[in-house]
């Protein structure tokens, strides 16, 4: 069993949007087996099923001039910022399949965001930077110290549609944090955001590739399969990827 893996680098919204539609509409054809894609957005926010309109705070003016699409989704979740330095992950998988947890016909959505939150945690631990989860809160935090609030270093929101999952999650790693003033965050008002850049030591340091590394390297331990690299969507699409 194996997970296919294709990094797309940094693209579009609207364009990394067409290509998990076809990701997905492959996945559901039985064409592909299970897929996460890793790419990398320009400046946008997104507003999920859940979201708020008043949660983006920055006028339409503002936003248009410094180039910012608003894009309306079908994912779970409140409003979210993508930008340059930060690592989003659609994974692209059938919660019918053989998956960590899963005990009945299917693996619960809710049970596909805690794996996901997993896969996050122990990317932190990779940089030396502890993280959690917060009850009652998706997404991965870190660790609070003293009078130190949690921050959110990951945001989490997914969309299921006959039993194959969407979208997924941005994990912020060199994000410029200065453009999450834009809006209210996933609509939490009494926790800020952080980076793994700002949270790492001098050991660990943290760039897009060695992030990227550490997501697909703890994406297959944590859904137990090994990742198989694809060149392009062409080649994952094309017919030289089998359902597994």
């Amino acid at each position: 069993m194996y997970f296919h893996l294709l990094h797309l680098g940094r693209v579009p919204y609207a364009d990394g949007l067409a290509v998990q539609q076809r990701v997905v509409a492959a996945r559901k054809a039985g064409a592909i087996g299970d897929t996460l894609l890793l790419l990398e957005h320009p400046p946008v926010i997104t507003l999920g099923r859940n979201s708020k309109r008043a949660n983006v705070v920055a006028s339409d003016a503002l936003l248009a001039a410094r180039g910012v699409e608003l894009h309306e989704i079908n994912r779970g979740g409140d409003v979210t910022y993508h930008g340059p330095g930060q690592l989003v992950g659609y994974p692209i998988v059938d919660l019918r399949g053989d998956l960590p947890g899963k005990k009945g016909p299917h693996l619960g959505p809710v049970d596909f965001v805690r794996l996901l939150e997993e896969v996050l945690i122990r990317v932190c631990g990779d940089f030396g930077v502890p993280a959690q989860r917060v009850p009652g809160r998706t997404g991965v935090w870190t660790v609070a110290g003293g009078s130190i609030l949690e921050k959110k270093v990951a945001a989490i929101g997914v969309h299921v549609s006959q039993g194959v999952t969407s979208h997924g999650f941005a994990l912020n790693v060199t994000t410029d944090l200065r453009e999450f003033a834009w809006i209210v965050p996933c609509g939490i008002t009494d926790r800020a955001v952080t980076s793994l850049e700002l949270e790492v030591d001098d050991a660990h340091p943290a760039t897009m590739e060695t992030a990227a590394n550490s997501v697909a390297r703890q994406f297959g331990r944590v859904f137990g399969r090994q990742m198989v690299a694809a060149e392009s969507v062409e080649a994952l699409l094309g017919g030289d990827a089998v359902a597994g």
